[in-house]
C-alpha cells in the first residue's frame, strides 16, 4: 500500500444520507454544507469522486462544485475512509483494491450492508481487480509509509467487537498478505474522546513522510489523553520501522483542547487539508501542521460539524494511488 503523500488518481468521498439523518440532528444541512466545502478543497488539487445515494444525486450535484464526479451507488453513510476500498499497487504501478470486512465500528449503527458492498461497486467502476480480505477493518485505523511500515493502536484492531476470533499474530498476517507491509508498530490508545470508532489513529497521530510521525501529546495532566499520548510517544520512541529507523517523533500540542481534531487532515496533491472552527488554538495548531509540510498549501475547511458526526477531512476521503487498474 503507497503512502498517502504518494499521487493520487482521485480521491474517494460519500454525500451524507437520509438514512442517517436524525444521527446529524439539526446539523445534517449544515454537514452537507461541509462535506461540499471540503470536497471543493481537496478538487483544487485533484480530482473528486462523490459517492451519493441514487435518491440524492441531483442534491450532491448542486452542492458540489463542477468538478466534482458525482457517481450514485445505495449508501448508508458517508464515512468512506472506513466503508471504501484500500488500493495497493505492484511493482510496475498498477493498481488494485483490497475490500476488508465492515462491521460500522462494532456493529454501532444499523444498517450497515450497502456501506460493506461499496467496495465491490468502486471497483466495478474503476475496472479493478478486488481483493477480498478476511478481516474487519476501517481505513482510518491505520497508517503507512509506503516502504512497509504500519501504525495502528490495540484499541482499536484487538478490540473484540472487529475480529473476536483473530489473534494478534492472525491479525498482523492478514495485514502483511493483504497491504504488503513488514513491520508493524502497535501504539496503544486512541482519543479518549473518540465517541465511535475505538480509537482509530487517525485522530491522535498522522504520518509526515517515512520515519517521521506527528503525535497528539497535550501537556497538560488533565487532559483525558494525557496518559494516552505519553504512552503512545514511549512506544513509538522505542520502535523502529521496517528500513531500520528510529522514529522522528513531533509532538503536537496546539494548546488547550479546541473542538477540531486537527489531526484528523488530509493530503491531497499538494495540500494539506485541516479541519478548523475558528477557536483561539486554530492558528497555532495550522503553524505546527506548516511546519511539517513547509512544501505544501496547508488549506483550512470547516471542522467543528463533521467531528460532531465522528470525524474529519480524513474520515471522509479516501485516496487512489495514480497507476493504471489491474483487471
Amino acid at each position: 500500500m503507497p503512502a498517502e503523500w504518494g499521487p493520487h488518481r482521485c480521491t474517494l468521498m460519500e454525500w451524507p444520507t437520509r438514512t442517517r439523518a436524525a444521527l446529524w440532528g439539526s446539523l445534517f444541512d449544515q454537514a452537507k454544507s461541509d462535506y461540499a466545502a471540503v470536497a471543493a478543497a481537496v478538487a483544487a488539487f485533484e480530482p473528486v469522486v462523490m459517492v451519493a445515494h441514487p435518491d440524492q444525486e441531483a442534491e450532491a450535484r448542486a452542492a458540489c462544485t463542477g468538478a466534482v464526479e458525482i457517481l450514485p451507488i445505495p449508501i448508508d453513510d458517508s464515512w468512506m475512509r472506513d466503508n471504501g476500498p484500500i488500493f495497493v499497487t505492484d511493482d510496475k504501478g498498477g493498481v488494485a483494491l483490497v475490500d476488508f470486512r465492515f462491521n460500522s465500528w462494532g456493529e454501532k449503527y444499523l444498517p450497515y450492508d450497502r456501506d460493506a458492498e461499496v467496495p465491490k461497486h468502486i471497483a466495478a467502476h474503476l475496472g479493478m481487480r478486488r481483493y477480498e480480505a478476511p478481516m474487519v477493518l476501517e481505513g482510518g485505523s491505520f497508517f503507512v509509509d509506503g516502504e512497509g511500515t504500519l501504525l495502528t493502536t490495540e484499541q482499536c484492531l484487538l478490540n473484540e467487537n472487529r475480529n473476536p476470533s483473530m489473534t494478534r499474530e492472525d491479525i498482523e498476517r492478514t495485514l502483511r498478505d493483504y497491504l504488503g507491509v513488514d513491520t508493524i508498530v502497535w501504539l496503544g490508545p486512541g482519543s479518549a474522546l473518540d465517541r465511535d470508532t475505538d480509537g482509530h489513529i487517525d485522530g491522535i497521530a498522522q504520518y509526515v513522510r517515512p520515519g517521521v510521525v506527528l503525535l497528539w501529546t497535550p501537556a497538560d495532566p488533565a487532559d483525558p489523553d494525557h496518559a494516552g499520548g505519553q504512552e503512545n510517544l514511549r512506544r513509538l520512541g522505542a520502535a523502529t520501522d521496517a528500513r531500520g529507523r528510529s522514529f522522528d517523533v513531533i509532538p503536537f500540542e496546539p494548546g488547550s483542547r479546541s473542538g477540531t481534531a486537527y489531526l484528523n487532515f488530509y493530503l491531497a496533491g499538494r495540500g494539506v487539508i485541516v479541519p478548523a472552527d475558528g477557536a483561539p488554538q486554530d492558528e497555532q495548531a495550522l503553524a505546527q501542521i506548516r511546519a511539517a509540510f513547509p512544501d505544501r498549501e496547508v488549506v483550512t475547511v470547516p471542522g467543528r460539524v463533521i467531528l460532531e458526526g465522528g470525524g474529519g477531512p480524513h474520515c471522509i476521503t479516501q485516496q487512489v494511488p495514480a497507476g493504471d487498474p489491474l483487471r
